[in-house]
């Protein structure tokens, strides 16, 4: 990327938009959004570090019509209103950036692109190289010698100079205006002309010119090789008016009265006080934390930011470079590691190279099998490892990596056990604020260090042309995984002296997420048997069924239609058999959603079999189908990715495959975990914690209602029925008890009279009755909520019974439905977050013993409350003994922890 810019101009509207959308939700504790100034800002932030020397200038769309409404009522009609969330956030960012000392320009009765405009004409008159920032393809008008646009979003595409409008559009960038006029925008409401399509205006502007020749020769367009061109003159003459009205509204103005010229801007010294109360105020507090860092500690850094050349990172190509390196890593405190291979499964993958940081910009790579034509000489990889074991494998020498996970179960392959593992920059971030951003580093790079890296996809292609990194030039590769290990440092440095400061979200950290990583690791490369012979019979029997299922929705249709397009469903049901819409989708369309058509399956045919023609179709597809093929020849066994950094609670959640999707409540559904068996002399041993969120809601409430029947271990469903419903234990139904178990659920995930009404299937005013009997008899329970609900709207978060936090951004939003969530999250979260900490902390206990006894036995599972294992046959009755014992030792809670073991040969005939 060139840095020979002397202007940058940023079209902030373009971006404002699409950092809204493109960012996950953030907010401030007290609820205001803040997503939309983050991406903003961190984009302004990342074109002062790439162009020190540029002159910066921001420009946004001015309140109100422009010109362009006058000439045109319906331009840009179709645009739906501002959402309140976004248009609350642009006057902080407009304060921000003028507090940066940037210019900012907002120009009335113009666009954006007008004042860009116009000041892009004056760099072109002038010979000043200009940079358009902006994800708007208009702005390719522009396009000059002295004029160039980027995309900051646009990852394979970024740059758009003349020859690569010619390139991309198929002619040059004075006849952009020309296109638009003719296949019009429908981002802008700009018309067009009817019956013009994209190839059509290529084809005109190619064969003829621009508008004006185009009509002036309009006989010549029967001439071109298009489809319809013998018609299209016609249609060019009916919608002249409008083809050169769209002409008009698709011209970005380059004679704008502006308030200054290129040359008179320029940047002012920061206003670092109003920065800092505007970091502190939306809670940025990284870019707060380089305020007062840059203020004692001189750098070489925009902001903070490294600037270090990406070409400096070294690439290890001989034994005097490797022995180097080696040295400083074996007497750095801490040094970053990062694998690079050919796969992002790590049954699957191959070590292709390795990557070093020792401190923020000093990294390298080592590349080992690269194997494109003419690739250089490499470092062997079998000597290489030989050389680093000791040190890979040394638990004195700390490492740092951005989920380590994955790269402890590709060394593994190669009999290296990664240890030394001090810190995982995903996990810091993770437990540091679950909720602010996603984890992965690119996201990460953005959100702490305002940095843009390379991605996978900058250097490997997309899709069917993506190439495995083997295949990938050393130079390109190098950067690419030097600045991996440099970022990854970078990143620690930022997040851990903010994650050291909170005593709880530092303890989850230092004790049950990085120790559980070398667990989780060693689970997933174990693996579990599936039987895939039994599976295969399932598919056919499900094809029947499926079959079946399908003739008869067909037969209550009245019609054949395709049962898995909501688009037909929606006018079989609501339309044909005016089935009454019970919810509409965002777009004001009937919904077809499980939960609808759930309640319609309570008096209609037609939604029943539609449910049970998708639940077999999703086994199908998801499990029987797919789990043979996903079977390792290596291993014989199936082996799913634990992810730790996913789910806001803290639950682990799992992929390809899911384990804790498999339904367990229908028949269907437990055939599937009949297929996870045990090899033969073997055992499956399950063991499930019994009720643990309702026991954890008796811990934190303290009920003394609660308290007892857990302590006196009676069923807490019959309890709550014969509290509830007013009668003995004794003569509590099965309807009560059910009816009790939906309220002990549904209230600890916040469940309100409709929703309780709904699943019982009684009226508002019956189930509300029952909300208040319950919580009369146990009041504690209903003090606890609320006091949850308030000390979350004081302190913007809910905590486990370890220290977890979850941030609620909405819990003081001025939205009801949204705030309403967020209470329900409030009163839920700790209940299910302290479950979750209380078995990993059972994993690790059991792995402790596994790896110390060596028993026959091996954790092959965790799905939710359960942890599964493989055992031989003569050692069930000790381990499962031995199991039960570390899991219910996990914790200490006021009352019991009960854990149910099973065995069996499948999964089950265990559960």
């Amino acid at each position: 990327m060139s840095s020979d810019y002397s202007v940058i101009l940023v079209d902030g509207s373009s971006y404002l938009f699409r950092a809204y959308h493109a960012i996950k939700e953030l907010r401030t504790s007290e609820g205001f959004p803040t997503n939309a100034i983050r991406g903003v800002i961190s984009m302004i932030r990342a074109h002062l570090r790439d162009y020190p020397s540029a002159k910066v200038v921001v420009v946004f769309d001015a309140k109100g019509k422009t010109f362009r409404n006058d000439m045109y009522a319906e331009y840009k009609a179709n645009r739906p209103p501002m959402e309140d969330d976004l248009r609350v956030q642009i006057e902080p960012i407009h304060q921000i950036i003028e507090a940066m000392g940037l210019p900012l320009l907002v120009v009335d009765g113009v666009e954006a692109d007008d004042v860009i405009g116009t000041l892009a004409h004056e760099a072109t008159n002038n010979g000043v190289n200009t940079l358009i920032s902006t994800g708007d393809k208009d702005m390719a008008q522009l396009v000059s010698e002295h004029v160039t646009l980027i995309n900051t979003m646009d990852k394979n595409n970024p740059i758009t100079d003349p020859d690569r409008v010619v390139e991309k559009y198929g002619f040059s960038a004075d006849k952009i205006i020309d296109y638009l006029a003719l296949m019009g925008d429908s981002s802008d409401n700009i018309p067009g002309v009817a019956g013009v399509g994209q190839k059509t205006a290529v084809a005109l502007l190619q064969g003829i010119g621009g508008l004006e020749d185009i009509y002036e020769n309009l006989e010549a367009v029967r001439e071109l090789s298009f489809r319809g061109a013998k018609k299209m003159p016609e249609k060019l003459a009916d919608n002249k008016d409008m083809a050169f009205l769209s002409y008009e509204l698709a011209t970005i103005k380059t004679d704008v009265e502006l308030p200054c010229h290129l040359k008179d801007i320029e940047h002012k010294e920061p206003d670092t006080e109003t920065l800092s109360d505007l970091y502190k105020k939306f809670e940025f507090k990284t870019w707060l934390h380089e305020l007062s860092s840059d203020a004692d500690e001189p750098s070489d850094t925009v902001e903070g930011e490294s600037k270090k050349a990406k070409s400096d990172y070294e690439t290890i190509l001989t034994e005097e470079q490797l022995n180097v390196w080696k040295n400083k890593l074996e007497s750095a405190e801490l040094f970053a590691f990062d694998t690079e291979t050919t796969s992002v499964n790590y049954m699957d993958a191959d070590l292709v190279g390795m990557s070093f940081a020792v401190k923020a910009g000093e990294a390298a790579y080592l590349p080992l099998t690269h194997d494109y034509l003419d690739a250089p000489e490499q470092l062997d990889r079998t000597w290489v490892l030989d050389q680093l074991k000791p040190l890979l494998e040394s638990s004195e020498h700390k490492k740092v990596g951005q989920n380590l996970k994955y790269d402890a179960s590709v060394l593994a392959k190669y009999d290296i056990e990664l240890k030394g593992i001090a810190f995982d920059t995903m996990l810091e971030s993770y437990t540091y604020n679950s909720v602010a951003t996603r984890h992965d580093m690119d996201s990460l790079a953005m959100t702490y260090l305002g940095r843009d890296t390379i991605h996978f996809e900058d250097i490997a292609g997309k899709g069917a042309k993506q190439v495995t990194f083997n295949q990938i030039d050393i130079e390109q590769a190098a950067e690419y995984a030097a600045e991996d290990a440099d970022v990854t440092l970078q990143l620690h440095e930022k997040i851990w002296p903010m994650l050291e400061k909170e005593e709880g979200p530092k303890g989850i950290f230092e004790h049950i997420e990085m120790p559980l990583l070398s667990v989780l690791s060693r689970v997933e490369r174990t693996g579990v048997y599936i039987d895939r012979q039994l599976l295969r019979e399932k598919s056919q029997t499900f094809a029947v069924r499926i079959k079946e299922l399908q003739e008869k929705a067909f037969e209550l249709a009245g019609e054949e239609f395709n049962l898995g397009s909501p688009k037909q469903l929606q006018r079989i049901l609501f339309e044909k058999l005016e089935l009454p819409v019970i919810k509409k989708t965002p777009k004001k369309q009937p919904s077809t959603a499980e939960d609808v058509l759930q309640e319609l399956a309570l008096d209609y045919p037609l939604p029943k079999v539609i449910l049970e023609y998708r639940g077999l179709s999703k086994l199908k597809s998801t499990y029987t189908d797919k789990l043979p093929e996903m079977v390792k020849e290596s291993t014989g066994r199936l082996h799913t990715s634990y992810h730790q950094a996913v789910a806001a609670t803290g639950r682990l959640s799992s992929t390809e495959p899911n384990l804790q999707n498999i339904p367990i409540k229908n028949e269907a559904g437990r055939s599937i975990r009949q297929a996870f068996v045990a090899p033969k002399g073997r055992k499956i041993v399950a063991a499930d914690y019994s009720q643990i969120e309702l026991r954890i809601m008796a811990h934190l409430s303290q009920d003394e209602g609660l308290l007892e029947a857990f302590s006196n271990d009676k069923d807490i469903h019959t309890a709550t029925a014969a509290e509830v419903f007013g009668v003995a234990e004794s003569a509590v139904t099965q309807e009560q008890r059910r009816s009790a178990k939906a309220i002990n659920f549904g209230l600890i995930y916040g469940m309100s009279a409709f929703g309780l009404a709904k699943q019982i299937g009684v009226g508002r005013d019956e189930a509300q009755h029952y909300i208040d009997t319950y919580f009369a008899r146990y009041p504690g329970v209903e003090e606890y909520m609320e006091d949850t609900k308030e000390k979350a709207k004081e302190q913007g978060y809910v905590e486990t019974l370890y220290g977890r936090r979850l941030y609620l951004p909405e819990i003081n939003a001025s939205n009801g439905m949204r705030r309403k969530a967020a209470e329900r999250t409030a009163i839920n979260a700790p209940m299910q977050g302290s479950a979750a900490d209380i078995i990993k902390l059972a994993m690790l206990s059991v792995d402790k013993w596994l790896r110390e006894d060596n028993p026959d036995c091996k954790m092959v599972m965790q799905v939710h409350d359960e942890l599964v294992f493989e055992v031989a046959e003569d050692a069930v009755e000790a381990c499962s003994k031995k199991i039960v014992e570390l899991m219910q030792s996990a914790t200490e809670l006021s009352i019991p922890l009960v854990v149910e073991a099973g065995v069996g040969d499948n999964w089950d005939e265990a559960h």
